[in-house]
């Protein structure tokens, strides 16, 4: 820890900038809907409409380990001032644009900029604290991903009952955040004293623990493709169910990511006392017990009691999962690793629709999740019985 990282001006600049990451996708989710109506005479507007929300997934996801690689070399703050002013222009382009095809591609310059802010924003927590402080502010930090998502989801909800193209605007918000980015922030002194050349060869002096990077970007992406779930099929899955409104799908959706802040709050707690990967475990459990009642309930209100232990569930994995991963590799490293971490969730968001809508087309979406639910369950249980031996093949050094 160094200089001023005890300063609230540079705690609140990155966590409301952490803020910027899961309202990426999720906000204009509620709007799904009107859009397909909107775009009903485009070919496979179905598959096309869902795409706008995965998109920036996609590009998070091959961005994020070019931003981890400039991240290392010329640096956090530079990337996350330039990600933060795409972020703005790429995300409200969607208000103006009357082609599906070309919001397709704002929605991809809005993924590239979330890799850059998503990687340079957490790399710096990563820097500018250690130990107990850091697993604390990366619960925090997740916590303000899911306070944002709820204010955001809540807000679009809300704006895409008036139009549609409402929830576009919210992406300005990272223009908001450019002076506070600019002031409050200073980069590293580690990264200072540095050239590139000298990262390149402490780079290769020391060990990556690649198995288990393995496993915490294995969980990762299983963790997204399942809980996209939420976002890309919930909204259609309330319509037909109760003819639930857009704020309605909305609030549903905030509904998770409320219930993820308290978990992810509480997490640095819980971390004292049991061990990344049990985490992992008891949130596969509760995702999955809350996805096996999505399947069995039968109106709103009940959706919205069992998507708390779903909330619970993935607000636990998202601090665990950067925790783990910057506790596991060199510093030298830090911000490569953070990329494919980033990688992982990201493709499994874009994925999400590709694997669950083929699902959802042969069975009923209640059974897609209950059938979803069972699986994690018994994943979690898995991880959780078999806990030793999985620790001891994922620590173990891979053979030359």
């Amino acid at each position: 820890m160094t200089k001023n990282s005890d300063s609230w001006s540079i705690k609140i600049t990155l966590l409301l900038t952490s803020t910027l990451t899961i309202m990426a996708g999720a906000t204009i989710a509620p709007s799904l809907p009107a859009m397909q109506a909107h775009f009903a005479e485009v070919e496979n507007a179905q598959l096309w409409v869902r795409l706008l929300l995965t998109t920036p997934a996609l590009f998070i996801a091959l961005g994020a380990p070019v931003a981890g690689q400039l991240v290392d070399t010329i640096g956090r703050k530079s990337l996350l001032i330039g990600s933060a002013m795409l972020y703005g222009l790429a995300g409200s382009s969607g208000f103006t644009l009357d082609s599906i095809f070309l919001m397709l591609i704002g929605r991809a310059l809005l993924g590239l900029a979330v890799a850059g802010v998503m990687v340079s924003a957490t790399t710096l927590i990563a820097d500018y604290y250690q130990g107990d402080r850091r697993s604390n502010f990366m619960g925090l930090q997740a916590a303000f991903m899911s306070l944002g998502g709820v204010i955001f989801l809540s807000l679009g909800g809300a704006i895409s009952d008036i139009n549609w193209r409402f929830p576009f605007l919210i992406y300005l918000f990272s223009w908001v955040l450019l002076p506070s980015i600019a002031i409050a922030l200073y980069e590293p002194d580690r990264l200072q004293a540095k050239t590139p050349k000298t990262l390149k060869a402490e780079t290769e002096q020391v060990n990556t623990p690649f198995k288990l990077l393995g496993l915490i970007y294995g969980s990762a992406f299983v963790t997204q493709v399942v809980f996209y779930m939420i976002p890309v099929q919930l909204p259609f899955y309330l319509e037909k169910l109760s003819g639930a409104s857009a704020s309605q799908s909305g609030i549903a959706i905030a509904f998770v990511t409320l219930f993820a802040a308290i978990a992810s709050i509480n997490y640095g707690k819980i971390k004292q006392h049991v061990s990344y990967l049990n985490i992992v475990a008891i949130a596969f459990l509760l995702m999955g017990v809350g996805y096996v009642g999505i399947g069995l309930v039968g109106n709103y209100y009940s959706v919205l009691l069992v998507l708390i232990p779903t909330g619970m569930g993935l607000g636990l994995l998202t601090p665990n999962l950067n925790v783990w991963t910057t506790t596991t590799v060199p510093a030298a490293l830090r911000g490569r690793a953070l990329g494919g971490l980033t990688t992982c969730l990201f493709l499994g968001q874009f994925l999400s629709p590709i694997v669950t809508q083929p699902l959802s087309q042969a069975f009923e979406l209640s059974a897609t999740y209950g059938l979803v639910g069972v699986c994690l369950v018994v994943m979690g249980a898995n991880l959780w019985i078999f806990d030793r031996q999985i620790k001891n093949l994922v620590t173990r050094p891979l053979s030359k």
